[in-house]
């Protein structure tokens, strides 16, 4: 016959506590979700106090090398569409969505293969993680910058002339704004009720 501890064991009680915090925490990523512009504008300021911190304190070059390719290969990530039509071309029937690729064909929409969301939060956690390891002299490594700062440059321009090459090779624009709405012919908008 088992006996029941009336005490909860230390491992259950960690177990709950970690569980707990994981809704909560889950639970300010849902409420802050379609805050999109608010959530971009905090990005954006950890990023500069980020750059202001490697500038004041003139070292860490390296971790923000790394950060900024890391940036560079999500946002490479949220221009590419999930399903690559130069890949898909080649496998054959892959049965998803693809782009279409003549005048006359049924409208797709664009699905990135990074999503905004996980994209501000990837940038948001990376950019975090970045400005703790500048309080750790471990990671202020001694570079020359300025080289660092060429290459990056270079990689950028490399990188994303190939994605531009890419996005007009296979006729696809990653961003909503500017394309064409369109409409039914007799489409107010109107619900009719059908009695």
């Amino acid at each position: 016959m088992e006996t029941i501890d009336p005490e909860p064991s230390s491992s259950n009680f960690v177990s709950q506590t970690r569980s707990h915090l994981h809704q909560r925490y889950q639970k300010c990523l849902d409420d802050i979700t379609p805050f999109t512009i608010g959530r971009w504008v905090g990005a954006g300021l950890l990023t500069i106090a980020f750059l202001a911190r490697i500038f004041l304190m003139q070292g860490w070059y390296i971790v923000a090398y790394a950060l900024g390719i890391y940036h560079l290969n999500l946002f490479i990530a949220f221009l590419t569409p999930k399903i690559d039509p130069a890949l898909s071309m080649f496998d054959g029937e892959d049965g998803g969505p693809e782009l279409p690729t003549h005048v006359n064909e049924e409208f797709r929409p664009f699905i990135r293969r990074l999503p905004e969301f996980k994209f501000w939060y990837s940038v948001a956690k990376s950019t975090t993680i970045a400005f703790i390891c500048t309080f750790f002299e471990l990671f202020n490594i001694p570079v020359f910058w300025p080289i660092l700062v060429m290459y990056f440059f270079t990689l950028v321009a490399i990188t994303m002339k190939r994605q531009i090459k890419h996005m007009i090779k296979y006729r696809y624009l990653p961003f909503t704004h500017g394309k064409p709405k369109y409409a039914g012919l007799n489409d107010t908008g109107k619900v009719i009720n059908s009695k």
